[in-house]
């Protein structure tokens, strides 16, 4: 009800996303590498968690209320729905890789490995994927308690992390476990015991009633292939790397895989709310497939972290770029503006 009637539900949206995106570059500026939480006393200034923590819960407010204050202002789009789920599909990883500064990466005695970062990053972008791949075949997004629950965490564990210091990570916290694993272990149990299968039983039930958009298998699981061979290309460079680029470039490489991914499924929204078919191959797996190929053969040799740095920059703009072109595209469709309520005027 605070909210002006004149304010645009998409610059409530756009707002949120810029806040999550200063949080994470004022991050990134004291602890490029994960390792500044790692000593005691911490690198990264108190403020700076608290300003994380400030930056989360107004990113977690704009993002509740836009949706609300659309249908206040009756303004609800085609436009708005994309923007929200387009920027979404973004700031999921963005979240995970602020808060890997919080945990700092392994330092011989805590902290958690840059391996466990990637599966950790690839399980909750797996959630989101889920959800968005339920609504492709049932016409219904179904969103968990997990993403509150998520955001109650991060902001709890700023707020910690700015009032007691970066050493309550770095304690046992119950049976020799510190919180970082007992996080891990819950968002495990959440993913495969709790999202998934909630995931599955819906489109399961659509199917039972009938609802289904896509009748044959084919069709319904045609999403799911880029994603899927995306997480394998990019397990591959991790796996086979010879320069070991996720230990030496971890927030370059987990930056790329949180682009890479919002593209992909930002191609399935609009798949989704236009009832087209999605294509079976992302054009990002053609370049990354030889990147990687480049990669593990050792052509690249001491070039790869440049490669890789170059590759990020590229999927970034062309990330940013395709939602640039959309949103115009829809913007004028529609005879809206992005970020104003005004109608355009017709030549």
């Amino acid at each position: 009800q605070i909210v002006p009637l004149w304010i645009a539900p998409n610059l409530l949206t756009f707002s949120g996303f810029v806040m999550i995106l200063v949080n994470y570059f004022l991050i990134s500026f004291y602890d490029w590498d994960y390792t500044a939480s790692g000593t005691s006393p911490g690198l990264v200034p108190t403020w700076v968690w608290l300003f994380s923590a400030f930056t989360t819960f107004c990113a977690y407010a704009l993002d509740s209320i836009d949706g609300k204050h659309a249908r206040r202002t009756q303004s609800s789009t085609p436009l708005g729905e994309l923007f929200d789920h387009g920027l979404d599909s973004w700031a999921t990883s963005i979240f995970v890789l602020s808060f890997f500064s919080v945990c700092s990466r392994d330092n011989g005695k805590t902290g958690v490995s840059v391996y466990t970062m990637y599966i950790y990053l690839s399980i909750v972008l797996f959630n989101f994927m889920c959800s968005h791949w339920e609504k492709y075949n049932t016409g219904v997004l179904f969103l968990p308690w997990g993403y509150d629950i998520s955001q109650v965490v991060l902001i709890a564990a700023y707020l910690l992390t700015g009032a007691v210091g970066v050493e309550v990570w770095q304690k046992p916290f119950l049976f020799g476990y510190y919180i970082t694993d007992a996080l891990v272990i819950l968002l495990i149990g959440f993913s495969l015991f709790l999202s998934f299968p909630q995931t599955l039983y819906n489109i399961h039930r659509a199917h039972l009633k009938k609802t289904l958009k896509n009748d044959s298998l084919y069709e319904g699981l045609l999403p799911l292939v880029s994603p899927l061979l995306l997480f394998i290309l990019l397990t591959v460079w991790v796996v086979l790397s010879p320069g070991n680029i996720l230990a030496r470039q971890p927030r370059l490489f987990l930056w790329m895989v949180g682009v890479a991914f919002s593209n992909v499924i930002c191609k399935v929204i609009v798949c989704q709310m236009s009832s087209t078919r999605p294509e079976l191959f992302h054009w990002f797996l053609f370049p990354l497939a030889l990147v990687v190929y480049a990669a593990i053969s050792g052509l690249l040799g001491w070039t790869e972290e440049v490669v890789l740095a170059v590759f990020t920059a590229l999927v970034t703009a062309a990330h940013v770029h395709y939602g640039v072109c959309v949103g115009r595209q829809l913007s004028e469709h529609l005879n809206i503006y992005i970020f104003s309520l005004k109608k355009r005027v017709q030549e």
